[in-house]
């Protein structure tokens, strides 16, 4: 079992003894510290957070508890039921909300969840608030009201059709165009609320010819739901069967996007912020921002347009941070997270096809003939799982002295910069594994590179 804790949230295995995973224990006392947190925050005044889900199977569960606990507090809650991830972000806002939690762990296997914490503007909290929020989860000093002030629960489960409004309503979304394009989709909704979510917003751009695979959101994955090119070939494979124009695959609570080319071939999840940057910049040039690991492909658009892109530590609290520094028009993570400012501060999909079908339609190409169009870069993404006895610090050391001939910086875990690319080597916020990520402008460079790195790594956790 696994319980952790970081500026991601608050994310286990759904089980086990307290404090090992994520149990009604756990659950009710992360819930008891952001409430009491925001509480503190706001001088006691009458709060209102709230509470969306994916759908995984333990995340009913999850949600009582979570509302349950918040209510006990007297805190009222919004429960939007099944809703994405950018739709909480949006409804928090909406509603003048004091807070929200998503409850989802992301592309995480599915016997995992979590609790995603929200400030009052929908954004994750920033690290310094979320280790208060930790600080009193270990105190565990809460103060809970009499019956006559419990928190109220106010359902509103359709909240992803204002989202979607929201977006139709962007001046870059091409809703003429894209309906004129008459476009041939396949949509891989992972069992989760993508399989709801993105074939309402395509109908409402105008797209009618839709093949959805593992749309019903029973939250039994019918696959891996990180959206890599190994978990994908089911969808590849549909797209090629069906003569469609590209596919479109999201990870379960929709802030991570991917797209297939009509031959079947990945467009790169690497490029879905590349492609949706190039349309937007095109039309309103300015600096981006991207997480380390994102490719250096951002950087030769960006700069197309005389923009600059600014670096910054994986998460998206981090990448919204230096956005705002710098004003970027749009930023990112190489992972398939769009943000577009204009919409709000979060990872979007939904937001992220509609900019994307808008741009293809406009320029009139096949999908892969767009991707031609970008600088090609090779990336490798691995993982190296660890446990409690692993000495971090000293893996790190080795292999950065191991690299010490290139620059290096220490802002996410340890970046390398090499002569034509990058490595970044950095503890994940979300599973117990060290990931690797290489980037290079040759396949075989990057894929030789990779397994050396990979091989120092695991035989210095093997020997520790």
């Amino acid at each position: 079992m696994t319980l952790i804790s970081s500026i991601s949230g608050i994310r286990g295995t759904i089980g086990g003894k307290p404090g090992e995973g994520l149990t009604p224990v756990d659950l009710t006392k992360f819930a008891s510290a952001y409430g009491s947190w925001l509480l503190k925050k706001n001088g006691k005044k009458k709060l209102k957070v709230v509470i969306g889900r994916d759908a995984r199977i333990s995340g009913d569960m999850v949600c009582g508890i979570v509302c349950n606990t918040l209510n006990a507090l007297g805190v009222d809650t919004i429960e939007l039921g099944m809703a994405t991830t950018p739709t909480v972000e949006i409804a928090v806002v909406s509603e003048k909300a004091d807070g929200g939690i998503i409850i989802t762990a992301s592309h995480n296997p599915v016997n995992w969840n979590a609790l995603k914490l929200l400030n009052d503007e929908g954004e994750f909290l920033s690290s310094e608030e979320g280790e208060e929020v930790l600080q009193m989860a270990g105190e565990e000093k809460f103060s809970f009201v009499p019956w006559d002030e419990l928190g109220i629960r106010i359902v509103k489960n359709d909240y992803h059709f204002n989202h979607i409004e929201k977006i139709l309503a962007l001046d870059l979304v091409k809703t003429d165009l894209i309906k004129k394009a008459g476009f041939r989709l396949v949509v891989d909704g992972v069992n989760s609320v993508g399989g709801f979510t993105v074939p309402e917003l395509l109908r409402k751009l105008g797209v009618h010819d839709i093949i959805e695979l593992n749309c019903e959101p029973t939250g039994l994955f019918a696959h891996d739901p990180e959206p890599l090119p190994k978990n994908l070939t089911g969808l590849s494979e549909a797209v090629v069967q069906h003569r469609a124009d590209l596919g479109i695959v999201v990870d379960p609570d929709v802030d991570r996007l991917a797209f297939i080319c009509e031959n079947g071939e990945m467009f790169g999840e690497e490029y879905t912020l590349v492609a949706v940057a190039d349309y937007v910049l095109s039309k309103y040039p300015g600096n981006t921002v991207s997480n380390l690991s994102s490719t250096e492909a951002l950087s030769v658009v960006t700069e197309k347009y005389g923009g600059k892109r600014y670096l910054a530590a994986v998460g998206e609290v981090n990448v919204v941070r230096i956005m705002k520094e710098v004003n970027a028009i749009i930023g990112g993570e190489g992972n398939g997270g769009v943000i577009f400012p204009a919409l709000h501060y979060g990872r979007d999909a939904l937001a992220g096809i509609a900019l994307f079908l808008s741009h293809l339609a406009e320029k009139g190409k096949k999908i892969s003939e767009l991707r031609k169009t970008y600088p090609d870069y090779f990336m490798a993404k691995n993982k190296v799982l660890y446990d409690e006895r692993t000495d971090a610090e000293k893996v790190f050391s080795a292999v950065s002295d191991h690299f010490k001939e290139y620059p290096q910086n220490t802002i996410d875990g340890l970046f390398i910069k090499l002569e034509n690319g990058w490595i970044h080597f950095r503890r994940s916020n979300t599973e117990p594994v060290f990931r690797i990520y290489i980037e290079t402008n040759g396949r075989e460079e990057t894929e030789k590179l990779s397994n050396q790195v990979v091989n120092l790594v695991s035989n210095l956790i093997s020997h520790a």
